[in-house]
C-alpha cells in the first residue's frame, strides 16, 4: 500500500499515530511515533536513529543516523490502543538498505529463495508465560490453581487464564492471523496459541509484534507475558518452533509435500525438503546461537528437568519423523520440517534468514541427511550418540556463539557488520553471566569449607 491507502484506512479508524517500528539485536521492537498528518514525511524516511543508542544495531556514534522506511503492506492497528498504528519498517543509510538490519538479512536471504525459484514459507508456534507478581514481588502464575503437578492441556487452568487469553486470540482474529487453536502448556502458566503460517517476513513480523499484543493485554489484567525461554528451573521452557516449507515463487504448490518416488526415506517430504534438512543440519550448531540467542536458552536444551519427565526440547542435530526429541522433526501430515531448537526470546529476521540460508546451501549441494531417526533420543547414551556420529548441539551460549563464529556461512547471511557485532555481544553477555555470582553458588558454597 502507498501512503493514501495507508492514511485514508487510518483516518476510517480514527488512527492518530503511526509508529515506524524496526528491532535491535534482540528483536525488541524500536521506533518513533508520527502524527497521521506526517505520514508522508515517515514514508520517505523522515524518522532518523542512532544506531550506537542500540544493542547490536552496529555504528558509530559518529556515524550517519539510519532511517525507518515503513512496509504499508504490514501495517497493524494496534488492538490495545486503536489510536496507534505499528509499522514493521527497513532501516537505510543515506539513502540505501542498511546491510546490518535484521530485516534486511532476512529480506536478502527470500531474494536469493527466489532467484532459485522459492517462497519460504514460516508458521512459529509461540509458546509464553503468563505471570504476575505476589506479595513479596516474586513472579507466580496467573492462576493460582492446584494442576497436580502435571498442568499440560489443564481445561480448569486454562478458564482462569481465559479473560487474557481469549482477549488476546480474539486480536489475533481480527487481525486476519488464522488461529486454530491455544492450550495450555507443560508448565504452570505457561500457553500456546497456534496461527496459520505465511511467508517468512510477514511471519517475523508477526511474532515481533505477538510479543507486545501480548504483554500489553496481559498489563490490563494486573499479568505480564514472559517470553524468557525457562522462567522456572523445573518446568519446561518456551518454544518457538519453526515450522518451514518452499513454496513454487510461480504457482504457490508446496515443494515439500512428495510425489509418487520422491519420499526416499519414507517420512513425509520430498527429495527437495531431505536436501533442506541436510543444509540445515550442517549448520545446526551456528543456527543455535542465533534462535536460542540467551544464556537462559541453553537452560531449556537440556534432557530432563521438568515435572512430566522431560523438557520436550532437542539435545541432538538430528532429523526425524513425527518424533519430537529431534531437532528436526516432520509431522505426520508430511510437506513440512519442523526446527524445535528456537525459543520465543529468537529475533525471528535473523533466525528465519540463518535457517533459510544453511536449507538452501543444503539443496544447491545436494546434502543428503541420512536416515531419520525414529527412536526417542533420550534414551541414547553420550557413547551411543557419539558411536551413531550425531553431534550434540550446544550446551550452553559460549558453545553456540564460538560455533557460529567458525561458521563460514553465518557473516555471507549477516554481512561483516552484524556478524561481528552479533559474535561481540554475545561474547559479552556471556563473559557478564559468567563473571557474577549466583544465589546457587552462595547456597552451595558459602559455608562448605569453613
Amino acid at each position: 500500500m502507498d501512503v493514501s491507502e495507508v492514511k485514508k484506512i487510518c483516518e476510517a479508524e480514527s488512527v492518530k499515530y503511526g509508529i515506524a517500528s524496526y528491532v535491535d539485536v534482540h528483536g525488541a521492537s524500536k521506533g518513533k511515533f508520527v502524527p497521521l498528518n506526517h505520514f508522508g514525511q515517515m514514508f520517505k524516511g523522515s524518522e532518523l536513529f542512532t544506531g550506537a543508542a542500540l544493542d547490536g544495531v552496529p555504528q558509530d556514534i559518529s556515524d550517519d543516523e539510519v532511517a525507518a522506511m515503513p512496509d504499508g503492506a504490514g501495517m497493524m492497528i494496534c488492538p490495545w490502543n486503536k489510536e496507534l498504528a505499528w509499522f514493521p519498517s527497513d532501516l537505510h543509510l543515506n539513502g540505501a538498505p542498511f546491510e546490518a538490519c535484521s530485516r534486511n538479512i532476512l529480506k536478502r536471504q527470500l531474494a536469493e529463495a527466489a532467484d532459485m525459484g522459492f517462497i519460504f514459507n514460516l508458521g512459529i508456534e509461540t509458546e509464553f508465560f503468563v505471570l504476575r507478581p505476589d506479595d513479596q514481588g516474586k513472579p507466580v502464575p496467573y492462576s493460582d490453581r492446584d494442576s497436580m503437578g502435571k498442568p499440560c492441556y489443564d481445561v480448569p487452568i486454562m478458564m482462569d487464564n481465559l479473560p487474557i487469553i481469549d482477549e488476546l486470540v480474539q486480536a489475533m482474529t481480527d487481525l486476519g492471523w488464522g488461529v486454530y487453536s491455544f492450550d495450555h502448556e507443560d508448565a504452570n502458566g505457561q500457553f500456546e496459541i497456534d496461527f496459520g503460517y505465511s511467508n517468512a517476513l510477514t511471519m517475523s513480523d508477526r511474532l515481533i509484534f505477538f510479543r507486545m499484543l501480548a504483554n500489553e493485554i496481559s498489563r490490563k489484567h494486573g499479568a505480564f507475558a514472559s517470553f524468557m525461554p525457562k522462567p522456572f528451573a523445573n518446568r519446561t521452557g518456551s518454544g518457538a518452533h519453526y515450522n518451514m516449507s518452499l513454496a513454487d515463487i510461480k504457482t504457490g504448490k508446496n515443494l515439500f509435500e512428495p510425489s509418487a518416488g520422491t519420499d526416499r526415506y519414507g517420512a513425509g517430504v520430498s527429495e527437495l525438503a531431505y536436501y533442506f534438512i541436510g543444509g540445515v543440519l550442517r549448520h545446526a550448531k551456528a543456527i543455535s546461537a542465533v534462535v536460542a540467542p540467551t544464556v537462559n536458552s541453553y537452560k531449556r536444551l537440556v534432557r530432563q528437568g521438568s515435572m512430566s519427565g522431560s523438557t520436550w526440547a532437542p539435545v541432538f542435530c538430528c532429523y526425524g519423523n513425527n518424533n519430537r526429541t529431534n531437532m528436526l522433526r516432520i509431522p505426520s501430515a508430511g510437506g513440512r520440517v519442523e526446527c524445535r531448537a528456537p525459543d520465543i526470546a529468537c529475533n525471528p529476521y535473523l533466525g528465519a534468514a540463518l535457517m533459510l540460508a544453511a536449507g538452501l546451501e543444503g539443496i544447491r549441494e545436494h546434502i543428503d541427511p541420512g536416515e531419520p531417526h525414529r527412536e526417542n533420543m533420550y534414551n541414547y547414551s553420550d557413547a551411543d550418540i557419539t558411536a551413531a556420529g550425531i553431534e550434540c548441539l550446544p550446551k550452553n551460549l559460549s558453545e553456540a556463539i564460538e560455533s557460529f563464529a567458525a561458521d563460514e556461512l553465518a557473516p555471507k547471511v549477516f554481512g561483516d557488520d552484524m556478524f561481528n557485532s552479533f559474535t561481540q555481544f554475545k561474547r559479552a553477555e556471556w563473559e557478564s553471566y559468567h563473571n557474577t555470582v549466583s544465589q546457587w553458588e552462595l547456597d552451595r558454597y558459602l559455608r562448605l569449607f569453613g
